[in-house]
This record gives structure tokens, C-alpha cells and sequence, in this order.
């Protein structure tokens, strides 16, 4: 029992590590997409912290497997290393004693990932989705930036202007270029004001501008001057339809529709779960090393099998998607298989010392050639 409670603060600390290391870099890479998007004017600047938020909900779930299947290796490997498994072994325990306390360790971080796959990054997913959804339905005039060039949501019209009050209704020095019909409009004025009118039409009411109409190389280039001039930005505003996509929908709703993509999704919000309590236990035969060599060989074999894992879940859930595969036939298959290759390689540590395992049977055999080689001699 000590050894266990010892174990297990050895575990949490080295977790702790990992996470705040894993968690450090992928905020540092959304924090620098986010704000490029944001910079660009994909994205409203005041919804930067919220969507890196939404987007670390996303990558939560892979972080905390990594985290515990990282640790398990970790600290089973320094075992090795600090010569306290062949303390281990001497006093008559086995390989399989480390299961228990691993999974005590375990359990809690495959709730969470599980709480997290079926319930929060749908959520995160449906938020995300509505915050850019949101920010695509303001009116143009309202999504540029002071300083800089916007294009419109409809793709015919550039807007500029100097500055924009803090309600986001008046704007000066505003530029606005136009292109209907192979035609070419550029409205200049000095100020600018957001307008509803009855039906919930947005428009931009220019004061003391002028407007260029034509190509200016033709005889019917004109120059109109105003007093006030209008522009329509923005039709009725409609409700919010955010991201529909299998992703996005909530577990009941995937069980309620069990098409071919919410059945893909099914298998890889069933696959986290699984994936991350399968890969603690394969970590601790997996941590094997010699104490006189280094520890990065496993641990470059342990990444390629995560790897390996993670993308073979993604092959079986696009084949259910393609309609290639069920959704009852798609996702234990690769699990089983994990699990055989866990059983495989505890039966291979804790047999090591039998006369038909494969390392005993080779020292059987070096032993022999160089006694014959001595008798020769």
C-alpha cells in the first residue's frame, strides 16, 4: 500500500507535467491561428479569448490521453532505469501488481475524456460555430476594422474607413467600392450612419460625398455629389443556424439520427474513452528498458503507436461514412486487437524466465554455438 500511494503521487506530479506541457503548446498554436484569423477579419477581435477557449475544449480530450499514456511510460521507465523493478521482481511481485494501482491512477482521466467526447466538445464545437456565424451576419460596416480594407460578405463591395464610434453606428472618412454588372462605383463621404428601416434592412447613409460611376478611360464616367446617400449593407438579420454537422450534434441527437457520418462520429467519440485506458495498460509493458541503456527507444515506439492507433480510428470512422462498414461492426475491432497486443506483451514480460520464451530459447542457443566453438578449439 505504500508503495501504491507512493506510485500514485509519483504518477499525478509527472501528469501534471505533461499536461501543463502538452496544454502550453496547443493553446500557443491556436492562440497564434486564432489571432491570424482575427487579424485577417475572419473573426470579431473581442471573440479571440472564447474560441481559443472553445478550441482547447476541442483538443482536451486527445490532450488527456496523451497525458495519461505519457506518464504511465514515464514513470514505469524510470523504474527501470533506477534498477527499482529489479527491486520489484526480487521480492516476488510481478508485472501485473502495477495494473491496479495504474488504473486507480486511470480511471478518473477516462471519465473525463469520456465526459469531455460525448458531452463538452459538441458544445464547444456548436459555440465555435455560432461565435463565426455571428460575426458573419453583422453588417459590413459594423466588421470593418479602422485603417483597413473589408471586403463584404457578398463578395461585390469594399468598405474603408478611418474610424467607427463605439456603438458601431457612425463611421468617418468612409470609402466604398462597388462592382454591379461589370460596372465600377466608388462613394466617398465624410461620415456615416446605420439606418433600419421598416422591413429590418441595415443601410449605411453617407453625408457630403461624392460618388464615381463608370470606367474613367469612357465618355460616360459621371461625378455626382450628395448631401446624403444610401448603401445596403445588411438584409433582415435571420436566426443563428450554427454548425449542423455530426460534430457538432449532441450524443442523443447521434442516436436518434444514425445516418452514416453521425454514425462515423459515433465511433470516434467511443473510441477516446477506450483508446486512453488501453494505451495506460500497454505503457507498462511497453516501459521496458535496459537500466545500462537509454530510455528513448520505447519511448519513440510508444509514439508511433499512438499515432498508429489514433489514425487507424480515423480509417474505421471514415469507413463508416463511406457506408463501407456498420456501426456495429466498426468500432470494437481495433480495441480487440489492442487488447490482444496488451495480453501479448504481459504474457511476454511475465514469461521471461520460461524455457520456450523466445530470449531464453536464444541464450539457449548462444550457449550452445560457443560451446561447441570451445570443444572445436
Amino acid at each position: 500500500m505504500i508503495f501504491q500511494r507512493a506510485l500514485r503521487r509519483e504518477l499525478v506530479s509527472t501528469a501534471g507535467a505533461v499536461f501543463t506541457t502538452l496544454f502550453t503548446i496547443t493553446i500557443t498554436v491556436m492562440l497564434i491561428k486564432i489571432l491570424g484569423q482575427a487579424a485577417g477579419g475572419k473573426i470579431a477581435s473581442q471573440d479571440v479569448i472564447a474560441l481559443i477557449g472553445f478550441a482547447a475544449l476541442r483538443y482536451l480530450s486527445v490532450i488527456l490521453i496523451l497525458t495519461g499514456f505519457i506518464s504511465v511510460l514515464v514513470v514505469v521507465t524510470r523504474s527501470y532505469q533506477d534498477s527499482e523493478m529489479v527491486v520489484w521482481f526480487a521480492s516476488g511481485m510481478s508485472l501485473s501488481k502495477w495494473i491496479a494501482p495504474v488504473m486507480s491512477f486511470g480511471v478518473p482521466i477516462v471519465i473525463l475524456i469520456a465526459l469531455l467526447s460525448f458531452f463538452v466538445t459538441p458544445w464547444a464545437n456548436r459555440q465555435s460555430a455560432e461565435y463565426r456565424e455571428r460575426f458573419q451576419k453583422r453588417e459590413d460596416i459594423a466588421r470593418v476594422s479602422p485603417g483597413r480594407f473589408q471586403e463584404s460578405s457578398s463578395a461585390d463591395r469594399i468598405f474603408f474607413v478611418e474610424g467607427v464610434s463605439g456603438d458601431s453606428t457612425k463611421v468617418r472618412n468612409v470609402f466604398v467600392n462597388t462592382i454591379q454588372n461589370g460596372r465600377t462605383s466608388v462613394v466617398v463621404a465624410k461620415e456615416g450612419t446605420i439606418a433600419i428601416d421598416e422591413r429590418g434592412d441595415k443601410f449605411l447613409l453617407m453625408d457630403k460625398g461624392r460618388r464615381y460611376d463608370g470606367v474613367a478611360s469612357q465618355s460616360d464616367f459621371r461625378v455626382i455629389e450628395f448631401e446624403r446617400y444610401g448603401v445596403l449593407v445588411a438584409r433582415q438579420s435571420q436566426a443563428l443556424v450554427g454548425d449542423m454537422s455530426a460534430r457538432s450534434l449532441s450524443t442523443p441527437l447521434l442516436l436518434a439520427n444514425l445516418n452514416n457520418f453521425n454514425g462515423g462520429e459515433l465511433v470516434w467519440r467511443l473510441s477516446l474513452p477506450i483508446m486512453g485506458l488501453l494505451l495506460m495498460l500497454l505503457a507498462i509493458p511497453l516501459s521496458f528498458v535496459n537500466p545500462r541503456g537509454g530510455r528513448s527507444a520505447n519511448l519513440l515506439i510508444a509514439l508511433l503507436l499512438f499515432i498508429i492507433y489514433s489514425n487507424m480510428v480515423s480509417v474505421f470512422q471514415a469507413a463508416v461514412v463511406q457506408k463501407r462498414l456498420s456501426l456495429d461492426t466498426a468500432w470494437w475491432p481495433l480495441h480487440v486487437v489492442a487488447a490482444l497486443l496488451i495480453a501479448f506483451l504481459f504474457s511476454w514480460r511475465l514469461l521471461v524466465n520460461h524455457p520456450y520464451h523466445p530470449a531464453s530459447l536464444w541464450g539457449a542457443f548462444k550457449r550452445t554455438v560457443f560451446t561447441r566453438k570451445a570443444a572445436v578449439r
